[in-house]
């Protein structure tokens, strides 16, 4: 199984240079916000591990938001953020970035502070690199390249159905399954069709997820007597503070709105980059970061099979904090519109939007940590929003295809390569055709 990783490169931006670079990055677009796939500048299309890709201009219209707690606003560097999702080691993928993109990262990287020509890119983006927090992948081990090759099983597949109906009208699940099964053997052999088999888990990020594994449940066991003596407490201090934290969510203005929905919607998965800061205080940031440090355990080891608790249409996300934990900033890539998937998380996971998002400025007020919040819809659509940011340039390597697809294409393929199944497994298989 080849895994999959993630980076989240941020560096604060020479203010000079801001609007040459946001020139330049719309320049990789061929629609608003959406990569031209065969850019110069960062060429997608050669890089076939990569699953998603966006550069953002993390630029925080929110931090006056800190004086309701009376205290200074910090006005922190406008930052340009690289991020990315892709198959392997992140060490090897900034190696390759570097030798076939180099000359396009220099010129965009070089509107960031401290970076000059000559740099050693991969480890200037290496010392850049913020990890993340809590990461998310719908399905460990699927590949970019896997999704490409059952993608084209299924439409050979359907196509072959299409093109001699008379061959399978009438016949059995069992019958129809060996006639492809015998139609996928000459497509491969005449090398139309290629279904690459899963290379070997690397050994040592083997043995990393292990000592994770169980490691976060040991260490949890350990802390049990001290989180027991300190829950009256913590339930103290938690309530005292969600009956005085100030609320700030008023409409978006309609022309950020605009500007936002403007990015949205060209294919049917969507990016989300949100940006804000934790309320101030050790209790709210332990909080959260012991939140983000258990949800990171569940995401990597339970919830990776295709969907997040009850959520089955994100492909991936992450939570990184920056700025000494103070801020931290949020991306996703979903299926469906916004208005959908955050629906789909009030309806089905509310309790867990509170758990990850209330100890940000503003949220709507939350009852003992996991109750209301994000149940006030329209207020947490209003403060989501006024968090969100725009991406200036936003990848996907296998556009028009959602979630629910790369599942099923996947179900297809293991029901083509299986030797035996029962009668009913193959009417199951036979009707994702």
């Amino acid at each position: 199984m080849t895994p999959q990783s993630s980076v989240f490169v941020m560096a604060a931006l020479k203010i000079e240079r801001e609007a040459e670079l946001r020139v330049l990055l719309a320049s990789m677009n061929e629609l608003s916000g959406q990569a031209n796939p065969a850019n110069p500048l960062v060429p997608f299309t050669e890089f076939r591990q990569i699953h998603y890709a966006r550069f953002a201009i993390l630029e925080d219209e929110t931090l006056g938001d800190i004086h309701a707690y009376f205290l200074p606003r910090v006005d922190y560097p406008v930052c340009l953020s690289f991020m990315a999702d892709f198959d392997g080691m992140a060490d090897d993928f900034r190696a390759e970035l570097a030798q076939r993109a180099g000359a396009g990262l220099d010129r965009i990287f070089s509107c960031c502070q401290g970076y000059t020509p000559g740099t050693n890119l991969a480890q200037w983006m290496k010392n850049h690199e913020h990890p993340a927090a809590a990461m998310y992948v719908n399905w460990v081990g699927r590949t970019a390249a896997q999704v490409e090759e059952e993608n084209a099983l299924r439409l050979a597949l359907e196509a072959e159905m299409q093109s001699a109906p008379s061959a399978y009208e009438g016949k059995t699940p069992r019958q129809i399954h060996a006639a492809l099964k015998d139609f996928v053997y000459r497509e491969k052999y005449e090398g139309r069709l290629k279904l690459t088999a899963p290379q070997a888990t690397p050994f040592s990020w083997w043995f990393r997820n292990l000592v994770h594994l169980v490691g976060v449940p040991l260490v949890l066991l350990a802390l049990a007597p001290v989180l027991i003596l300190y829950a009256p407490v913590f339930l103290y201090q938690l309530r005292t503070r969600e009956k005085s934290d100030p609320e700030i969510a008023p409409q978006v203005d309609p022309a950020y709105e605009e500007e936002l929905a403007h990015l949205e919607d060209h294919d049917v998965t969507n990016q989300f980059t949100v940006i804000g800061s934790v309320k101030p205080g050790r209790f709210r940031r332990g909080t959260l970061i012991f939140v983000l440090w258990v949800l990171n355990w569940t995401a990597r080891h339970i919830f990776n099979r295709g969907h997040l608790a009850r959520v089955s249409t994100i492909h991936f996300a992450r939570w990184v904090f920056v700025n000494d934990k103070r801020r931290v900033v949020f991306a996703s890539n979903y299926d469906g519109s916004l208005d959908s998937y955050m629906d789909d998380f009030i309806n089905k996971v509310g309790w867990g939007l509170n758990l990850a998002f209330s100890v940000g400025i503003g949220y709507p007020t939350t009852n003992w940590l996991v109750l209301d919040g994000s149940k006030n819809e329209q207020k947490f659509k209003y403060v989501l929003r006024r968090h969100e940011l725009p991406t200036e340039v936003w990848y996907k390597a296998y556009p028009g295809l959602t979630a629910f697809d790369l599942r099923r294409n996947g179900r297809i393929r293991q029901g083509i390569e299986r030797s035996a199944a029962s009668a009913e497994e193959l009417r199951e298989w036979a009707a994702l055709l």
